[in-house]
């Protein structure tokens, strides 16, 4: 592996975690695509602070862009407020406008500049080593490791020292407003820390990779733990692992970089949807198959109690009785009866069922229920 292949590993590892922490938040909020509307409308804000400088690299542009991404969160809560239009009808209104006169004006003005909207979308990760940071001559490094680094350290430290105020914000904003945590003012610090992120990583890996990266490692973290704290490891986590994975299918496949990355957090996803031990797909399968079963002995036991000791016994009792009384498949009623002999709630006389005291017992307890 080559100096460059780990530095553009190490600026995807860089770049998702510090997008998948405060993505946490967004997902908690249920906020998840005002990261898309971000992540697209402050191109208008890089346009225009581009055509007063004249320079891609100038900290203007991140002022600029950042300042773009808190008007599009206020322009959206403004009209959220207005009761006449729903969040996310909000969001789907302001993000295409804005990101729409960027997209006009890079079209129109912006033919001779290394900006155009396939770097805007995709972005290019490959590129992203050789624009260096050289401090008194020395060649310390990709600018762009630093700059997500400084990000990612702002980050982490924004989310440490207020931590407990987003967290009751998250959860309760009118319990946080009535203990004087303005949960206000925390929403849009958290959402300029966002533009912030949004705005370091999207010269690197273009906007639709900054989505992915905000919501596709929380999301998939979520369904593994409730605990805010191990969910925000999570989520750096399955980012960063997911940034090395799609690097290197990349490599595999000579395919773009961002891309691979944003296929491999989708998979990661779609393996965690499925085998997550408690939310997964096969989890639930598994639960409401043990319930059905549970349900279904707890019938079997209340029958036999309720017929024993009475003429028609033999017949009720019998085992061929359970298809035809309960209309279960003869399959299901082996399963139900072995469930039974194994927790010694039934015992048999030939082709009888009968109930044992712990059988019993359990039987009356269903009928309490």
């Amino acid at each position: 592996m080559t100096i460059t292949q780990l530095e553009i590993q190490l600026i995807a590892v860089v770049v998702a975690m510090a997008c998948a922490l405060p993505g946490v938040f967004l997902i908690l909020r249920r906020m998840g695509m005002l990261s898309d509307a971000i992540s697209h409308s402050i191109l208008l804000g890089i346009v225009l602070a581009f055509f007063i400088t004249h320079d891609l690299t100038s900290p203007f542009l991140i002022i600029a862009a950042t300042l773009t991404g808190v008007l599009t969160v206020s322009l959206v809560e403004l009209l959220h407020r207005t009761r006449l239009v729903r969040q996310d009808a909000a969001i789907g209104l302001i993000f295409p406008f804005l990101f729409s006169i960027g997209v006009i004006l890079v079209s129109r003005y912006g033919a001779n500049i290394h900006l155009d909207t396939d770097s805007v979308l995709l972005g290019e990760l490959a590129f992203a080593p050789f624009n260096r940071m050289v401090i008194f001559g020395w060649d310390i490094g990709p600018r762009s490791l630093y700059l997500m680094g400084g990000i990612l350290l702002l980050n982490v430290l924004f989310i440490i020292f207020f931590f407990k105020e987003l967290k009751l914000a998250t959860f309760d904003s009118g319990l946080a407003s009535a203990l004087g945590f303005f949960p206000s003012l925390l929403h849009y610090g958290l959402m300029t820390i966002i533009s912030i992120t949004a705005v370091g990583a999207f010269d690197a890996v273009g906007s639709i990779l900054v989505v992915a990266l905000m919501i596709g490692p929380p999301v998939s973290a979520y369904l593994l733990t409730d605990r805010l704290a191990i969910l925000l490891l999570l989520s750096a986590l399955i980012g960063a692992v997911a940034s090395i994975l799609g690097y290197w299918l990349a490599h595999l496949l000579d395919a773009s970089i961002a891309g691979s990355i944003a296929v491999m957090i989708g998979l990661i996803f779609l393996l965690v949807y499925l085998v997550a031990p408690d939310r997964g797909i096969l989890a639930v399968v598994r639960r409401r198959h043990r319930q059905r079963i549970e349900f279904a002995l707890e019938m079997l036991l209340v029958h036999l109690l309720n017929h024993e000791g009475l003429p028609e016994a033999a017949s009720e009792c019998h085992i061929n009785h359970l298809t035809e009384h309960f209309h279960w498949e003869e399959s299901f009623a082996q399963k139900v009866i072995r469930r039974a002999e194994r927790e010694e709630f039934l015992g048999r006389r030939e082709e009888l069922l009968l109930l044992t005291d712990s059988g019993r017992e359990r039987a009356q307890k269903s009928l309490l229920k």
